[in-house]
């Protein structure tokens, strides 16, 4: 499954913050001789104010902020906040405030601490309260995994202790990271970490002191700068939107405040990240510079509505939702005060984007390097086209969706329809170098029922159209203030051809983290799918099937109950009495959500083939190849391939069973490769982008490719299929890795093109699943199918599309 992942992802519309893709606990202080440091790439404090109640502050409390800065839900119970004194003394004890509940991916966490006597603002709703007296100037705080009172009160000694998740010291602060303490704390000042959310280890560098921004969970804050309000400009000023974006995707009033910028407010935004979008109705003549921004206003959101003449007078920031994804940065306008000059202005006319106006050509190419400096160059690059538009009315016509409406009330639309498409209506992804450029993401700004329900093939007819952002899940995104009508392209869930007596049918389905706790509804509509749609596969192998308690983190591996609910509930569809068979893992080694311990399960028909069992198979035994012609063997199945390989760290070790045929062996392999957590995105600021988690993919399909070989060294005419998720594409070095000196036939590629897909991600159809077979199936004894039934589709039972075969041994 790729990252981020369908419900468990950063959202920039519903939660403010900026994420790395992976949750770690490491941090270490710097600077002194001695002392490693690594960057902390986990939950992060975000932001830490200590003049709450204070003489001159605004804000009643003091409080702590923490980001989570990945694509998973992070667990905050057992840990800690914790406070040390700046200049501590031999009796100084760090104060600690315990924390629960979890911080959700791209969210924030805010940690309301002691009352002063003076402010008049609240905080917005905590989501953990304390009573530790921060000082407003100088002081260390610590996100400790545990409850008990830090003892260290060096740097030296703080950074050799592993409880310690991260650390800023600030003002004259003795426990730091790096050069320095972060600068500028008072009583009317907290030090925020950047908006990209870096952390580099140097307190000095990562923070700078502005007006207490506290935020929660919810997106909560309060409004404008902390004061509570303010004046608003009476008079334009001298700089225009334009001014602000440039030419490049970095503005160069950056971290300055501009006065009274005059726009036309295009959309508001009333939830999430609560702001509105202004245009100059009186553009340059530069195609590079966008006349649109988006002004951030936090709190209970913005006192205006589409049509109104505003000046505004803000910081200009750089908003990077997802950094260490290599995400393309949001110029926005923070902490405004906003003066209303009319009302019901027109609206700016929408830019329409259609294939005339989007460049076949995806990205500029920086080898790999930062693109943010590249003057735009819109009528080349789509990228370009779209980042010269971010914040402006633009609109799409009658456009094909190819990706379909979820809870989140989004979807894809591609409004260059000479993009490649599949065969059912999406745009299907063919290579790293032949981008989708015409995919944009639909998210409405209206009422949440007024969102339409559609499948990929359906089409959005008349106008959708509203201000470009950029979010942190998929690039740019129509923020529509107005929708199209959706016209059905009456898509069907596909149903496979029934295999003959004669046919071995086997099918891979990726369950998506089935557990017992799941509703009954989810185990149905999984059954009726294997019975009705993939006509009861001989062999099914199943991926992220769940322990028996699913993700309640106690050590329990087995899987019994959760695989025989599913097999009832195959039962009670109409299907066969599968059997089953699988290996259960160490617990925490094999991936996925915590607690869950996903693995892959064998199911099988017992009336047409047979399992032949072979003791010795375990978690951390390495399954291996006996005898030699028609006697070859496994010596253990089911079991595991070379399960203790570094290649498997923390990812799902393959399961290979010997199954018998009309009296015929059959070597199956059942496979859940790693990931693809910590990728850059294709709209990334890095381009090309670089896909680090290939690495381990790569060295997964090296150690199967040579358990394989053996097999086949063993006996050239084993009968071996290799299926299930392999996270990666069908022209990916993992698949070209499986598939070299002919050990393996990757069927996918035997498609036609239109149908090479079994995933639906950022609005392309994508291959991540296969099915792969061994020499001894001839291509005129395979008949393969993917059967679309899920990713296309707005209501799914798993976001994965099941797989089948049928073969003539």
């Amino acid at each position: 499954m790729p990252s981020p992942l369908p419900a468990r992802r950063s959202r920039r519309t519903l939660l403010r913050a900026t994420l790395p893709a992976a949750v770690t606990a490491s941090l270490v202080l710097v600077p002194l001789p001695g002392a490693v440091a690594a960057p902390s790439t986990g939950v992060v404090i975000a932001e830490v104010y200590g003049g709450g109640g204070n003489s001159g502050a605004t804000l009643k409390n003091d409080f702590i902020e923490l980001a989570n800065p990945s694509g998973a839900a992070f667990g905050l119970t057992g840990h800690s906040v914790q406070y040390l004194p700046g200049s501590p003394g031999a009796s100084s004890k760090w104060g600690v405030t315990p924390l629960s509940g979890t911080v959700a991916a791209g969210a924030r966490y805010l940690v309301a601490e002691a009352a002063g006597t003076g402010g008049t603002v609240d905080l917005p709703t905590a989501d953990a309260s304390g009573s530790l007296a921060l000082s407003a100037t100088t002081g260390t705080i610590a996100l400790v995994d545990g409850t008990d009172p830090l003892t260290c009160k060096t740097a030296a000694d703080c950074a050799a202790d592993p409880r310690i998740v991260d650390l800023v010291g600030f003002g004259t602060a003795v426990v730091h990271e790096g050069s320095g303490a972060a600068p500028g704390a008072s009583n009317s000042a907290s030090v925020a970490r950047a908006a990209s959310l870096a952390d580099t280890d140097d307190n000095a560098a990562d923070f700078q002191a502005a007006g207490p921004t506290p935020l929660n969970s919810k997106g909560e804050t309060v409004p404008g700068d902390g004061s509570g309000g303010g004046t608003g400009p009476t008079e334009p000023g001298t700089v225009r939107v334009h001014d602000i974006q440039g030419t490049t995707r970095v503005s160069p009033m950056a971290g300055k405040t501009v006065e009274g910028v005059p726009g036309i407010v295009t959309g508001v935004r009333t939830y999430g990240t609560k702001g509105f979008w202004i245009q100059d109705p009186n553009p340059d003549a530069d195609p590079a510079t966008s006349e649109g921004v988006f002004v951030y206003t936090g709190g209970t959101g913005p006192a205006v509505k589409a049509g109104d003449s505003v000046l505004v007078t803000a910081k200009v920031t750089e908003y990077y939702p997802n950094s260490s994804g290599g995400s393309q940065s949001l110029t926005e306008l923070s902490n405004p005060k906003i003066t209303v000059v009319s009302s019901d202005n027109p609206v700016p006319a929408p830019v329409v984007l259609d294939g005339s106006a989007i460049p076949v050509a995806y990205a500029p190419d920086a080898a790999g390097g930062s693109i943010e400096s590249l003057p735009l160059r819109p009528g080349t690059y789509a990228l370009d086209l779209y980042e010269s538009l971010e914040g402006m009315n633009v609109e799409v016509r009658d456009v094909p969706v190819t990706q379909a409406s979820n809870s989140y009330h989004e979807l894809w639309v591609n409004a260059r329809e000479q993009d490649p498409r599949s065969s059912r209506g999406g745009s299907v992804y063919l290579g790293y170098d032949r981008q989708n450029s015409g995919r944009l993401m639909v998210q409405s700004l209206g009422a949440a029922a007024d969102f339409p329900v559609a499948d990929v093939g359906d089409r959005l007819t008349g106008a959708t159209g509203g201000p470009l952002d950029y979010t942190n899940f998929g690039g740019y995104a129509v923020q529509a203030t107005r929708l199209g009508a959706v016209r059905s392209g009456g898509l069907e869930r596909e149903v496979t051809r029934s295999g003959l007596p004669s046919e071995l049918t086997i099918g891979t389905y990726n369950v998506e983290n089935l557990d017992p706790g799941d509703p009954d509804a989810k185990f149905a509509e999984l059954a009726a799918g294997v019975v009705d749609n993939l006509r009861s596969p001989d062999i099914l192998a199943l991926e992220e099937v769940q322990d028996d308690n699913g993700p309640v983190n106690d050590g329990t591996v087995t899987a019994g109950a959760t695989v025989a609910k599913f097999v009832e509930a195959i039962k009670a569809a109409g299907g066969p009495a599968y059997d089953w068979r699988s290996v259960d893992p160490v617990n925490g080694k094999d991936g996925g959500e915590p607690g869950g311990n996903i693995r892959q399960v064998f199911l099988f028909n017992p009336e047409r083939v047979s399992f032949t069992d072979i003791p010795g198979g375990g978690s951390t035994t390495a399954v291996g190849v006996a005898g030699t012609g028609k006697r070859t063997s496994l010596t253990a199945s089911p079991g595991r391939i070379d399960p203790t390989d570094e290649a498997w760290n923390s990812s799902r070790k393959p399961l290979v069973g010997q199954f018998k045929f009309h009296n015929k062996p059959v070597f199956v392999i059942a496979n859940h490769f790693n990931s693809k957590g910590g990728d850059q995105g294709l709209d990334s600021r890095f381009q090309a982008p670089t896909r680090s988690s290939e690495v381990q993919r790569a060295k997964q399909a090296e150690v199967e490719q040579a358990f394989v070989a053996k097999l086949l060294a063993a006996d050239p005419g084993a009968r071996v299929v290799s299926l299930g998720d392999f996270n990666d594409y069908q022209f990916s070095p993992a698949l070209r890795t499986l598939t070299k000196d002919g050990v393996l036939r990757d069927l996918v590629n035997e498609l036609p093109a239109s149908e090479r897909y079994s995933y639906v991600y950022q609005g392309n159809s994508q291959v991540l699943d296969h099915i792969l077979v061994s020499p001894a199936f001839k291509p005129q004894q395979t008949r393969y199918d993917v059967v679309h039934i899920n990713s296309e589709f707005a209501t799914q039972a798993s976001d994965h599309d099941p797989q089948v075969v049928r073969v003539k041994p």
